[in-house]
């Protein structure tokens, strides 16, 4: 039942990136909430992960998060996620795989793994 209810937060955690407001998404973490954009140093914390997000998403004008797989142990749900988004009028597809921990209903730590090259190709190209 544990594993059920963490896919089904998770699956709607990534289905609320579509909706780009960064209030609805950090309301998914705990209030010390960990989210390592793996390229990056770890943020935590809602007010840490309010501005990261808010920036993160400052270009974007669309984004759908396809979820390719999903797969879950516990308390860790892992998604492969193929994410569409547009940055700066620039179509960018990055193959993502994001690794959840989850606490209470919350997400305790987001693990989110891509190739930093791909995104950084496609929006300066």
């Amino acid at each position: 039942m544990r594993e059920k209810k963490n896919t089904a937060i998770v699956r709607s955690f990534v289905a609320a990136w579509s909706r780009l407001d960064v209030d609805e998404l950090v309301g998914f973490f705990a209030v010390d909430g960990i989210y390592h954009n793996m390229p990056l140093a770890p943020v935590q914390g809602h007010a840490a992960l309010k501005k990261f997000i808010a920036a993160f998403l400052s270009g974007w004008s669309r984004t759908e998060w396809d979820i390719l797989a999903v797969a879950v142990a516990g308390d860790t749900v892992f998604v492969e996620r193929l994410d569409c988004t547009v940055v700066d009028g620039k179509k960018v597809d990055l193959p993502c795989c994001g690794v959840f921990e989850m606490e209470n209903g919350k997400i305790r730590v987001w693990r989110d793994y891509f190739d930093m090259a791909t995104y950084r190709n496609a929006v300066d190209a």
